[in-house]
Order: C-alpha cells, then structure tokens, then sequence
C-alpha cells in the first residue's frame, strides 16, 4: 500500500514538472516575443556617455542645442506644477553622410525649457562610424538615457505622449504607428518641476553639444498639450509659447531652423541648416 502512494506521488510529481516544463516552453515561443514587440524591452543606451539635456539657452529665441517650441504658463514667470500631458507625432527622419560622427535626436518632454530636469521620450537619427542609426529611447534626466528595442527606419510615422500620473510618477508612451510596436514605462521624479512642455528637435550631449547630424526636415504634428487641466495645441492663447533656433555657441550661425506654427498651432518643421 505504501509502495502504491509513493509511486502515485512520484507520477504526480513528474507528470508536474512535465507540465510546468511544457509552460514555460510555450510562453518563451509566443507570449515573451508578443510582449517584446508590442511593448518593448528596455536596455541600457548604446552609448552611455550620451544625454538629452535641458535646453542651453543663448538669448531670447535661441539655444545651442535645441530647436523647436516650448510652452509655459507665462516665458518670464512660469507656474510650477502646471504641466499635466505634452503629445506629438513625427516622420523619422533618414540622416545624410557627414565627415565625423554626428547626432539627432526628437522628442516631446514636459520640463528642461527653464529648469533642470526634463521627462522625455523620442528617437535618435545619428551617423556614427560611417553608418546611419536609428533608435529609440527615453530619459529622465538627469538619470541617463536608455534605449527602447523598437526598431524603427526612416519614414515611420512615430506618436509620443508624456503623461504626468501622480506623486512623482510619469507615464512614457511611444508608437511606432507604422509598425504597430508600442512602448510604455512608468517613472518617478521626485525633483520635476512640471513648468513647461516641449516638442524638440535636439544636437545631444556628451561632454559637450555633439555635432548634429544631417536630417534634412522633419515634420511634427498632433501637438498638443495640457496645463491646469487645459489641453491645447502649441500656439493655445492659455499659454505663452517660444519658438526656438538651435545656434553655435558664438550665436553666428544657425545649425537647425523652425518654422511658423500652421494655422491650428499643432503642427511645424524644423530644418537642418549646419551641424
């Protein structure tokens, strides 16, 4: 009687691990490479040293490392914790051969415009090493930079949406609506100041503002933003906004060039002029 238990327990046992072998199997072959694809898994930035940093202002209109719109409550006296959502859409850009290695990246953020931290998410076009690269990312800076496995080329149509939640906690969305790969992370900043929403065009850093790569025009659109609660397009009259030139740190020469805000303030292009 007691040999029968024993050898039923060890039937059961087996015919367990079996099973559980069985699942773990069929998970890896179909759920893990669905989640993969459709919501990304994250790794550490290729390039480490690389950072989507605030913006370094020149004068009124001018940055030495962004071009693009931002927005406040009012440019000389920002509210804090005003900024709720900034969403926008883009075309990736393909980046042209260029004699050193050279960077890109776009993105929409809340926070950097006039403060020290900034919530973010994008893409980056670069040409490094003789090669063009393309990839995606977010940031909480200044935590570093870290890349998203969505792949993503030159003519995809991306959607990316900054979410404030509550307590700290930031919601980060990206669509590669082409393909259909989506992104979401949620992340905390206890340091945010919530002042200010952007939609950027960007020369990154490391060590210094890197040369920024030849992306010819890329066309933003489906701006939009929320602040008290508002939500409106760029040029909302509830708010102030700055249009922004990127410029050599001489102020001489302009390396990228928005353009005015189409008629329903969602939509403009930004231009690359010099790296």
């Amino acid at each position: 009687m007691n040999t029968k238990i024993l050898n039923f327990k060890k039937i059961n046992h087996f015919l367990f691990v079996s099973i559980l072998i069985a699942a773990i199997i069929f998970l890896t072959i179909t759920i893990f490479p669905f989640l993969n694809s459709h919501y990304g898994a994250v790794k550490t930035f290729d390039n480490g040293t690389v950072s989507h940093v605030p913006r370094i202002a020149l004068k009124k209109g001018t940055s030495v490392n962004w071009a693009g719109y931002a927005v406040e409550t009012n440019l000389t006296t920002p509210q804090k914790k005003a900024v709720s959502d900034v969403k926008g859409q883009w075309v990736v850009p393909a980046v042209t051969q260029s004699n050193t290695n050279s960077y890109s990246a776009i993105w929409v953020g809340i926070d950097g415009y006039s403060n020290n931290t900034v919530e973010q998410i994008g893409t980056e076009q670069d040409f490094v090493n003789g090669t063009p690269r393309y990839l995606v990312w977010y940031e909480m800076y200044p935590q570093p930079s870290r890349t998203i496995a969505m792949s993503i080329k030159p003519g995809d149509i991306i959607s990316a949406e900054v979410q404030y939640k509550d307590k700290g906690n930031f919601l980060l969305t990206i669509k590669n609506l082409t393909t259909g790969q989506t992104f979401s992370t949620t992340q905390k900043s206890n340091k945010a100041q919530l002042q200010s929403a952007e939609w950027i065009v960007e020369a990154p850093w490391s060590g210094g503002v890197l040369p920024l790569a030849n992306f010819g025009t890329v066309n933003l659109s489906s701006s939009e933003a929320a602040l008290n609660n508002q939500i409106g397009t760029i040029s909302n009259s509830s708010w102030q906004n700055d249009k922004i030139t990127m410029v050599s740190s001489d102020g001489t020469i302009v390396k990228a060039l928005p353009s005015d805000l189409s008629s329903d303030g969602s939509s403009f292009s930004v231009q690359w002029c010099s790296n």
